[in-house]
């Protein structure tokens, strides 16, 4: 569509006001002066449905912001849609992972798809087509109440969709920390035709102390059941259009908003756009666990799990090598497909989700500044500095 094409449609908008889209009901609460700009008091637990609406139709953008002191809702909180009045999601990922940035961790960052504006304002242009219905939720699974949420849902209805049109899918996963000598699976068990859009991936690396640099690991892609895969990558940092190591950066389509070196966290994304991976059957996502540094480093700290390959440009017997790591690994898997949804994996818990991403339990917070074992907590709930007795917490305990 350009941008001077008048389409037959319609232009709608969902938000707290008006939630189910109607012509002529914005600003009709309060005078029509910010009467209900946001949900309130979504208690811990709680699901609540953001837009249930009949089709035909298409989600064009999506816009959400709430407190950024309760960053922990990032990972927490559990953003669902379901296409079609199908009884599964076809979408099931942590809000902050979905919107493109791992870790509950906030940055400015801004591409063609997603963006974090400020840090603080999450948006999607991810175009959603839906036929008979589109429904999406979002559940507050924190122990904490989240006061307000400000939400806007832009869409069209009327779109004309043909058969060949690929329903939008997300699937968060996490692993910490992936067994070594294995590769972490970013995608898999989907079936039908389809086209896939691109990955957020969340590297936590540590899980052995090994000196070193972790993102070798080739990304592969298998189609329709081969075992081999058709298509292989030469590293993490290459999957994003880095090369010789990693920094903050992002760009239309990949990019990294996230390279902590101090906390040792990372977060990546690539979006096939101009690239397009297409799958006639099913398809299958990895990336394995390599790392490059001295062998005389990580092999004391790996011992008999050491499994030594050649580096590039290096000689043979060389120090510098390849290796097998073991680290936490975190994905979004962005996808379009066909009808049905495959029912997706359990969705890791929320312990497991939260877990020693440098966040602390809300219980802990209050014990700790009772106690004195912290000075104060910052906003992102880090215990920002310690005294020298011993403390009732560690940084990386996580929030319950």
């Amino acid at each position: 569509m350009n941008l001077y094409d008048i389409p037959e449609l319609e232009s709608r908008s969902v938000n707290a006001e008006n939630p189910t889209g109607e012509r002529s009901q914005g600003g009709t609460t309060g005078g029509g002066r910010k009467g209900a700009p946001c949900l309130k008091h979504i208690a811990p637990g709680e699901t609540v449905t953001l837009m249930n609406i009949e089709g035909p139709g298409c989600i064009r953008h999506i816009w959400m912001t709430f407190p950024p002191e309760l960053r922990i809702l990032l990972r927490a909180m559990v953003l669902r849609m379901y296409w079609d009045d199908q009884e599964s999601p076809s979408v099931e990922v942590p809000v902050g992972d979905f919107f493109g940035i791992a870790h509950a961790r906030q940055r400015d960052m801004e591409n063609e798809l997603t963006a974090f504006q400020g840090g603080k304002g999450l948006n999607c242009w991810i175009p959603m087509p839906f036929k008979k219905s589109a429904r999406v939720t979002l559940e507050n699974d924190s122990d904490i109440e989240l006061p307000m949420l400000f939400y806007q849902i832009d869409l069209t209805l009327g779109d004309a969709l043909s058969d060949s049109t690929g329903y939008f899918h997300a699937q968060f996963r996490r692993v910490n920390c992936q067994p070594i000598h294995t590769d972490y699976v970013i995608l898999d068990g989907i079936r039908g035709k389809g086209r896939y859009l691109g990955t957020v991936l969340g590297v936590r690396e540590g899980c052995r102390e090994v000196n070193g640099w972790w993102g070798e690991g080739e990304v592969k892609m298998f189609f329709d059941g081969e075992e081999t895969p058709t298509i292989c990558g030469t590293g993490a940092e290459d999957y994003i259009g880095f090369a010789w190591g990693l920094g903050e950066g992002c760009s239309r389509y990949q990019g990294c908003p996230l390279a902590d070196y101090d906390e040792k966290l990372y977060s990546l994304y690539r979006f096939h756009v101009k690239d397009p991976i297409v799958f006639k059957e099913s398809l299958r996502v990895t990336i394995q666990q390599i790392g490059c540094g001295l062998e005389s480093d990580a092999k004391p700290v790996l011992k008999d799990d050491f499994v030594r390959y050649p580096a590039a440009g290096v000689p043979a017997d060389g120090d510098l090598c390849y290796y097998d790591r073991t680290d936490d690994y975190s994905s979004v898997a962005y996808w379009y497909q066909t009808l049905p949804t495959m029912p997706f994996p359990v969705l890791p818990g929320r312990e497991e989700r939260v877990k020693d991403l440098g966040i602390l339990r809300k219980a802990e917070k209050e014990e700790a500044l009772a106690e004195g074992a912290v000075e104060s907590i910052d906003t992102e709930g880090k215990a920002e500095k310690t005294v020298t007795q011993e403390p009732a917490l560690k940084e990386t305990d996580p929030i319950l």
